[in-house]
């Protein structure tokens, strides 16, 4: 018999499909000699195989599918074992032989062919699911960098040796990438629970800039990467704003430094205005965990009548909680001061404010609280040329240079005006008009 309920780490929370296994396992027993129960059991089994089928197509997971769910399993489960691990050479102590117990365990999870259920239920699934294919398209998976690092690690644990060797393959795998959503995860958003608490849920379908691939900027990438890069190797960093021209390569910036620094430990959370007042709720959730977190804020700005940067400016430096030190804000906007000023702020009638000076001090103290400030300028004629050919060229994109420029100075009057955003529109414009 298995031995599913002496799990003690990586307990099955809930109604999973380890309780499942565990339930039937007891209870096709009983088939036997109350045939009645066989309908039931039967069912019970058939929708087990079809969960764990769901998970293969959804992962896009080929070979042995129980195996790839139990490894699934393991990477995501978030527990004190796993979580000690993350990003760490070794943890001592007595939690090592707790965890040793639980491998134990799964390695006979990994050698179990749930042959004795079919036998009673007269039914042979199994085997199916043993050697299953993927059929779905590799490109249209969100999450193939997760998907062939869990089929990896699964026919390492398949083939184990000993609870010793098994235990030694999770532990290098927490070691390199961590456990649960935050190891197996770059960004992520926020969004309410039914509890209304905020829980932090992963973005999968991730765009794959990286910075050398923007083309032109080098001064604010050259400020950006120093600045990250203090913050990855625990020395003194500043939150960051990145403000100037629309679609200049602000917000591509904050994606080519996820993707550049995520297997040094990196993540970002994507958090919009409406949220700040949960900030601190955010906060509490990732101080204590071994990653270095981003709070990453798009297209920041308020209108005068807005108040929630409030809370942001608590949040960033001044309330009595201290701000995590593996946390950094950083944040895009159209404006340097991020809140819009009026000329009455400066030059207005005393008598609707006696104290002018603090009101602008109020509105500009947010903009204050980041230490780093990246301006993001439109390019002049000569650098958006280059940009054209430099994306023309990495789209192979077969075209008179001269009719290139010639064609994107008249397609930016009407677009916007020279940016890096403009350039890439004009080359997907051509792109596609050439497979027409």
């Amino acid at each position: 018999m298995l031995r599913i309920e002496e799990l003690v780490l990586y307990r099955d929370p809930g109604e999973g499909v380890l309780e499942k296994v565990s339930r039937l396992q007891k209870t096709v027993q009983d088939v036997v000699r109350d045939s009645s129960l066989r309908v039931l059991c039967t069912q019970e089994y058939c929708a087990l195989m079809k969960e764990m089928t769901e998970i293969a197509e959804n992962y896009g997971f080929s070979g042995n599918v129980w195996h790839s769910w139990l490894t699934y399993y393991l990477v995501y489960h978030e527990n004190a074992y796993s979580r000690a691990h993350e990003i760490r050479e070794s943890v001592p102590g007595g939690i090592n032989p707790i965890a040793l117990h639980d491998f134990e365990i799964f390695r006979d999870l990994f050698s179990y062919d749930f042959s004795d259920i079919e036998k009673n239920l007269k039914v042979s699934l199994y085997r199916m699911a043993a050697d299953y294919e993927f059929g779905g398209d590799d490109r249209r998976l969100a999450s193939r960098r997760i998907r062939d690092r869990i089929e990896e690690l699964s026919g390492k644990l398949a083939g184990a040796r000993s609870t010793e060797e098994f235990k030694q393959y999770v532990d290098e795998f927490y070691r390199d990438f961590g456990c649960g959503k935050f190891g197996l995860h770059k960004a992520f958003r926020i969004v309410p629970d039914k509890k209304e608490r905020m829980k932090i849920v992963p973005i999968t379908n991730i765009a794959h800039v990286r910075l050398d691939d923007l083309i032109g900027c080098e001064t604010q990438k050259k400020k950006l990467r120093e600045n990250t890069e203090a913050f990855l190797e625990g020395r003194r960093a500043n939150n960051c704003l990145l403000f100037g021209d629309a679609g200049t390569g602000k917000s591509s910036s904050i994606k080519g430094i996820l993707n550049e620094y995520y297997e040094r430990g990196l993540r970002i959370i994507e958090v919009y205005k409406h949220q700040f007042r949960d900030l601190v709720d955010v906060l509490d959730q990732i101080k204590n965990r071994n990653y270095r977190f981003i709070i990453y804020m798009d297209d920041l700005s308020f209108e005068d009548f807005e108040t929630d940067y409030k809370y942001l400016k608590a949040v960033i430096e001044g309330g009595l909680e201290k701000k995590p030190e593996n946390v950094l804000i950083y944040a895009t906007s159209n404006r340097r001061h991020l809140i819009r000023e009026n000329y009455e702020d400066k030059e207005g009638d005393i008598r609707s404010d006696m104290h002018t000076s603090d009101t602008v001090q109020e509105k500009l103290s947010l903009a204050y609280r980041f230490g780093v400030t990246i301006y993001f300028g439109a390019p002049v004629k000569k650098e958006f040329h280059r940009i054209l050919k430099g994306i023309a060229d990495a789209e192979g994109l077969k075209i008179d240079e001269n009719s290139l420029y010639e064609q994107a100075n008249a397609w930016e009057l009407s677009h916007g005006g020279r940016s890096g955003r403009t350039a890439r529109q004009f080359i997907d414009y051509l792109l596609g008009s050439v497979e027409e």
